[in-house]
C-alpha cells in the first residue's frame, strides 16, 4: 500500500474513534507499572492477582485465529501482550483490526500470566488507544544504508534500534558522572553567553547573526573561554561549563559544527597539575560507562591504566614525520608539507604548518592514552608559555586513538602579552586566517583588574561518547 493511502487509511480509523466518542489523544493516561517494573516483580504480581495498566508504542502483532500477541515497548523496554477473545469479548476483539496499527500508543489493562511457551505476557482484557500514529513505522531499518535519513529522523533511529539508544544513555552517562567529579572537587557550574559581540576563545571561523532589536551582528560562540576566565577574575576559583559551541567550518569524522564541551578553569593550579586531574577525571568516567580498564574502538583494544605517557610535541615529529622542528624554518616546513600532500596557505605561520604534519603524520600513530606537551607558541594565543623555552606552550593535548579529546594550558594572564597576542592574531587575520582570534577589549579590560594564575581545560563531550561507543562518526552521537 502507498504511504498516501496508509495515511488516509489511518485518518479514516482516527475519525471513526473520535465518531464513537473515543479521543484517540486524550489528556489524561493511566498506568500501574513500566514493562521493566512487570518484569522485575512478574512473580509476586501474578501470584497476587494484581491488574496492570501499561502503557506505550505498539511495536509488533501477531495474530493466531482467536489470540493476538503484541509486543508494548516504553522507555524502560518491552512486555508482551496477549490479546484473547475469551477475555476481551467477541466485540472487543474485533477492534484490534478495526482500530489498531503498529506505532500506535495505547494503554492495556489485564492480568499477568505465562503462556504455554513460557512467555510472560499480560493477558488484555481492555485496551485504549492514547496516540494514534498517522505514519507507519519503517519495516526495515537498513543502518548505513540509509545514514543520512538516519540522521535527518533521529526519532526513527532511536526507536528501531537498541544500540542507537544506549549510545545516547552513555552520552548522558559521560555528563552525569562528568558533573559529579568536578562538583566533588569544589568546582561550581555556570553558564555564559552563547551570543557574542565578539568571537574568542579558539581559533575557528564563527556563525554570524543578526540582533534586529540593537541592529547589532553578533557571533555564535566558538568557545566560552573568556567569559569563564572572566569569572575567576570576579572571584571564583574553580568554575565549568557543559554546553553548545558552533563552529562555521568543515564536517568529517570528528569534527561537527555544532558541539557539545567542557571547559573549566581552575585558578593556582597548572597544566601540570591538570594532566594528573585528567586522569582522575577521565578514569571516573570511564568507569561510569563500564570501560574501564580496556575497552575496544574501531577493532583497536585501548588500555587506560593510568599513569599515561608524556611526550613532546617536537618529539612526535620527529619520530613520525623525520623533522627536527628546531632545526627548519618556516619556508623550510612548508616544503616537508607538500611532500606529504599537506596544502599549505601563504598566512600560515611556521607553528601551524607543524601542527597541520602532526595531524596527518603524528596524531593518527598514537592509540593509547597520551599525553602531547609543549606545543609551538603560534597556536594558542590565550597560553602562557615555558619560563624555560618561550618558543613553546605551557600546554598538553590527551590523544586517544589518533583524536584530540583535551586541549589544557596554563592561562594567560598578563594583560600587556596578551594585548600583544591579540594584535598577531589580528595581523593573522588580515593575511587571510579566518580562523585568528580577535583583539577582545572587554576580557583585557578584565585582565587589567587581574586574573590569578589559573590553568584551563576542555574535551569534546561527542568524541568522547563517539570512542566509548565505538561509533563511527560524530553524527552518531
Amino acid at each position: 500500500m502507498a504511504l498516501d493511502d496508509i495515511i488516509a487509511h489511518r485518518l479514516h480509523k482516527r475519525k471513526q474513534l473520535q465518531d464513537l466518542g473515543d479521543n484517540p489523544y486524550p489528556v489524561f493516561v493511566k498506568r500501574t507499572h513500566t514493562a521493566t517494573e512487570v518484569r522485575d516483580n512478574f512473580e509476586r504480581l501474578e501470584k497476587e492477582g494484581t491488574p496492570v495498566t501499561l502503557v506505550g508504542r505498539l511495536m509488533s502483532l501477531r495474530e493466531h485465529g482467536g489470540l493476538t500477541f503484541g509486543d508494548l515497548k516504553d522507555g524502560t523496554g518491552s512486555f508482551q501482550l496477549a490479546f484473547r477473545e475469551d477475555s476481551m469479548g467477541k466485540e472487543g476483539y474485533r477492534e484490534i483490526e478495526k482500530f489498531l496499527d503498529l506505532g500506535d500508543f495505547i494503554s492495556a489493562d489485564g492480568m499477568l500470566f505465562t503462556t504455554k511457551r513460557g512467555e510472560k505476557s499480560v493477558d488484555v482484557s481492555s485496551f485504549d488507544i492514547i496516540a494514534k500514529a498517522m505514519r507507519p513505522l519503517p519495516e526495515k531499518w537498513h543502518g548505513l544504508k540509509n545514514v543520512e535519513e538516519r540522521y535527518r529522523k533521529r526519532y526513527l533511529d532511536l526507536l528501531m534500534s537498541e544500540e542507537v539508544k544506549n549510545i545516547f544513555v552513555t552520552r548522558s552517562t559521560i555528563i552525569k558522572a562528568t558533573r559529579e567529579f568536578l562538583d566533588a572537587h569544589g568546582f561550581v557550574e555556570v553558564e555564559t553567553s552563547i551570543l557574542q559581540p565578539i568571537p574568542g576563545g579558539a581559533s575557528a571561523r564563527p556563525f554570524k547573526t543578526h540582533l534586529d532589536a540593537l541592529d547589532m551582528d553578533l557571533y555564535l560562540r566558538v568557545a566560552p573561554e573568556l567569559d569563564l576566565k572572566k569569572l575567576l577574575v570576579g572571584g571564583f576559583e574553580k568554575v565549568y561549563e557543559i554546553g553548545r559551541n558552533f563552529r562555521n567550518e568543515g564536517i568529517d569524522l570528528s569534527h561537527n559544527p555544532e558541539f557539545t564541551s567542557l571547559e573549566f578553569y581552575w585558578a593556582y593550579t597548572d597544566y601540570k597539575e591538570l594532566m594528573k586531574f585528567s586522569e582522575q577525571l577521565f578514569q571516573h568516567i570511564f568507569e561510569a560507562v563500564g570501560k574501564y580498564p580496556k575497552f575496544e574502538h574501531e577493532g583497536k583494544e585501548i588500555d587506560l591504566t593510568t599513569p599515561w605517557p608524556r611526550i613532546e610535541f617536537t618529539e612526535l615529529l620527529h619520530k613520525y614525520a623525520g623533522i627536527a622542528y628546531e632545526d627548519v624554518n618556516r619556508d623550510g616546513l612548508a616544503k616537508e608539507a607538500q611532500k606529504h600532500g599537506i596544502h599549505v596557505e601563504a598566512h600560515l605561520n611556521k607553528g601551524q604548518i607543524a601542527d597541520l604534519i602532526y595531524k596527518k603524520l603524528c596524531r593518527p600513530n598514537v592509540v593509547e592514552p597520551t599525553f602531547v606537551i609543549h606545543q609551538p607558541t603560534e597556536l594558542a594565543p590565550l597560553a602562557k608559555s615555558l619560563p624555560e623555552n618561550p618558543e613553546y606552550d605551557a600546554r598538553f593535548q590527551l590523544i586517544i586513538n589518533g583524536w584530540e579529546m583535551v586541549n589544557a594550558f596554563s592561562e594567560m594572564n598578563d594583560p600587556v602579552l596578551q594585548r600583544e597576542l591579540f594584535m598577531a592574531q589580528e595581523e593573522q587575520l588580515r593575511c587571510g586566517d579566518e580562523e585568528a582570534q580577535r583583539l577582545d577589549e572587554s576580557f583585557l579590560d578584565a585582565l587589567e583588574h587581574g586574573m590569578p594564575p589559573a590553568a584551563g581545560f576542555a574535551f569534546g563531550v561527542d568524541r568522547l561518547t563517539a570512542l566509548l561507543t565505538n561509533a563511527h562518526a560524530l553524527r552518531e552521537v
